[in-house]
C-alpha cells in the first residue's frame, strides 16, 4: 500500500511506541471484530429462526433441521469471509478515507480477495468440499444479505476514521 495522503503532515510516532498499540487493538478487535461478530452471529441465528428453530431444538444429523443448520454454518463462514473483505479495505489506511486512496488502487489486494472468494465459493458449493467442511449450498436469497457485510464493516471503520480526523483538526476560533 502506498503512503496515505497526509502521512508527512503528521508527527512521527515516538521511538518507544510499539507497532501494535492499544488504539490499533481497539480498532481491530473492539470495533471491526465486534461488528463482524454481531453480523455473522445474527445471520446464523436469523437463518435458523426463519426455519422454525428455537433454542434447545436438535440440529444433529438425522434431525429435520440438520440441513438448515449446515446452511446456517455456511452462511456464517461466508459472512466471516465477507467481513474480512471489509476489514481488508478498512485496514488499508489509518487516517485517510478510502475515497482518497482509491478503491481499486491496490491490485494485489483485489486479486487476493478474488482468490479468497473463489476458495469460499468452492467450500460452499463443490460437493466434495461440502462433505469435508460440512457446508451446504446457499441460495441467492441466502447470500444477498451477506453482500452488505463488507460495506457495513468498512463503513463503520470509515466513520471511525472520519471522527478521528474531525477530532484532530485544529479548532478555529
Amino acid at each position: 500500500e502506498r503512503a496515505e495522503p497526509g502521512a508527512m503532515d503528521r508527527p512521527p510516532r515516538a521511538r518507544s511506541e510499539h507497532i501494535i498499540t492499544p488504539g490499533i487493538l481497539l480498532r481491530s478487535w473492539g470495533l471491526l471484530g465486534l461488528v463482524s461478530a454481531v453480523l455473522t452471529t445474527s445471520a446464523f441465528l436469523i437463518h435458523l429462526r426463519l426455519a422454525g428453530w428455537s433454542p434447545g431444538m436438535e440440529t444433529d444429523v438425522g434431525s429435520p433441521l440438520h440441513h438448515t443448520y449446515l446452511e446456517a454454518t455456511s452462511i456464517t463462514f461466508l459472512g466471516i469471509v465477507l467481513c474480512q473483505v471489509g476489514t481488508a479495505f478498512a485496514a488499508r489506511t489509518t487516517h485517510a478515507s478510502l475515497r482518497q486512496i482509491g478503491v481499486f488502487s491496490n491490485r494485489p489486494l483485489l486479486w487476493g480477495i478474488a482468490f479468497e472468494l473463489l476458495v469460499a465459493g468452492s467450500i460452499i458449493y463443490a460437493p466434495p468440499l461440502q462433505v469435508v467442511f460440512s457446508t451446504a449450498a446457499l441460495s441467492a436469497s441466502d447470500v444477498a444479505p451477506l453482500l452488505a457485510f463488507p460495506v457495513v464493516v468498512w463503513g463503520v471503520d470509515e466513520l471511525w476514521r472520519w471522527r478521528k480526523r474531525r477530532d484532530l483538526r485544529p479548532s478555529t476560533g
